[in-house]
């Protein structure tokens, strides 16, 4: 009795087992017939389209991240700019001379038989000798860059805009601390296509940064894209020799490419963040910009007086961190403190932080209410006043806070 049921209770689940397997196979027929239907009418349909002469409509992205960055490069492309220096070279050739010219006649004669040529210069020849990128800030014609791009005064300069004109460029100001230079072109009674302008301290680790500039000194508005990967980033660039310190810059894996020096870094909303200046050496996708509200002043600056004036407060300090903090046993864990160098006093003498009474171990904490961190150093907030302005520092002196009052003056050129 027991094997009966058993043997029945297993007929009926293999029975209900088939029925499932036998009704799910002729579902999955039938799909796949529905399917290979749909496919061939969309081949006999695309297939259709190409032959006849139907409009194709614009790539259009179902994704709105993607749709987003499309939309920020339309926006800015027109007022990206590839910059070509241009330069009178010697022209350098094989030319003929006589090493025995002082000689008496009957050796100048023997000697004479045998040729002999020297490198000389026979002239000039006008040559491309390098480029770079820039971005439109102003409809009459006033452009951003980088001070290494523009930095030759022998050099000429012709602007070449995204719509394929040229321009003849004059540099107007380079900035003596910064990467930054600005540049001026005759629109023509033409208002040109600009950038608009973002806020850089409002960036953060991980949004979408998108770089545009002419890669190589050859491919106008090569567009990469990529997050921002680090802030406030202190680098050595060099360039031909010159070593530059820049400080609180974005990093970026967004590929910048030579040529691309002097572009704009983008956020999504087709906003520029920062001034692409720099690559890593020996490194992939670790890329720098100057932040944008760094060059907000120069254009000011250059478009009131005609030069760049950079604010000075005259100290040299080391930035203060937890580790170092705790080494020097220090009563606070950011901001900067004062010291000397090999390279001179902490405070320099006549300046307005001499004339202003800070001294060497102060440990200066927030500037104009502005707390200084690692992220907000103490450059960047004094080249974001003016020259003249009078501005509160909080200082750290001996365990206690005290309130200076520092008037800023002019940086001199060195």
């Amino acid at each position: 009795m027991h094997k009966k049921i058993y043997f029945f209770g297993l007929l009926i689940t293999v029975s209900v087992l088939s029925g499932f397997l036998v009704s799910s196979l002729t579902a999955e027929a039938n799909f796949l017939n529905d399917l290979f239907s749909a496919f061939r009418k969309e081949d006999f349909e695309s297939t259709k389209t190409i032959n006849s002469p139907q409009k194709i409509e614009p790539y259009q992205s179902p994704i709105d991240y993607e749709e987003a960055i499309i939309l920020a490069v339309e926006k800015s492309s027109p007022a990206v700019i590839s910059i070509i220096v241009t330069k009178d070279l010697p022209i350098i050739e094989n030319c003929p001379f006589n090493p025995f010219g002082n000689l008496p006649p009957e050796f100048r004669d023997f000697f004479g038989r045998f040729e002999f040529e020297e490198p000389c210069e026979t002239g000039t020849r006008r040559e491309e000798v390098g480029g770079g990128s820039g971005f439109i800030v102003s409809q009459d014609g006033y452009i951003v860059t980088n001070k290494h791009v523009v930095s030759d005064t022998k050099a000429e300069y012709t602007v070449l805009t995204n719509d394929g004109k040229r321009y003849s460029a004059k540099v107007l100001a380079r900035n003596p601390v910064q990467d930054l230079a600005i540049v001026k072109i005759d629109p023509e009674g033409k208002n040109l296509s600009t950038v608009a302008l973002g806020d850089s301290d409002s960036i953060r680790l991980g949004q979408t940064a998108i770089a545009i500039g002419n890669a190589l000194g050859e491919f106008r508005n090569t567009v990469s894209v990529g997050i921002v990967s680090g802030l406030s980033r202190a680098v050595n660039a060099s360039n031909r020799g010159e070593v530059e310190h820049l400080e609180g810059l974005i990093q970026t894996d967004a590929a910048i490419n030579p040529g691309n020096s002097g572009g704009p870094l983008l956020n999504l909303r087709g906003e520029v963040i920062g001034i692409n200046t720099a690559v890593a050496e020996n490194a992939e996708n670790i890329g720098f910009s100057i932040p944008v509200n760094n060059v907000k002043q120069n254009i000011k600056s250059v478009r009131e007086t005609g030069k760049i004036t950079i604010p000075f407060l005259g100290v040299r300090y080391i930035a203060v961190t937890s580790d170092f903090a705790e080494r020097e046993n220090l009563s606070v864990h950011e901001g900067v403190l004062i010291r000397g160098s090999e390279e001179g006093p902490g405070v320099i003498l006549n300046s307005p932080a001499h004339k202003a009474g800070l001294r060497a171990e102060d440990i200066i904490i927030e500037m104009g209410g502005e707390k200084i961190t690692l992220e907000r150093s103490l450059a960047s907030l004094i080249q974001r006043l003016n020259v003249g302005d009078k501005v509160t520092l909080v200082i750290v002196r001996e365990g206690k806070r005290i309130q200076v009052s520092v008037t800023l003056d002019e940086r001199k050129s060195e």
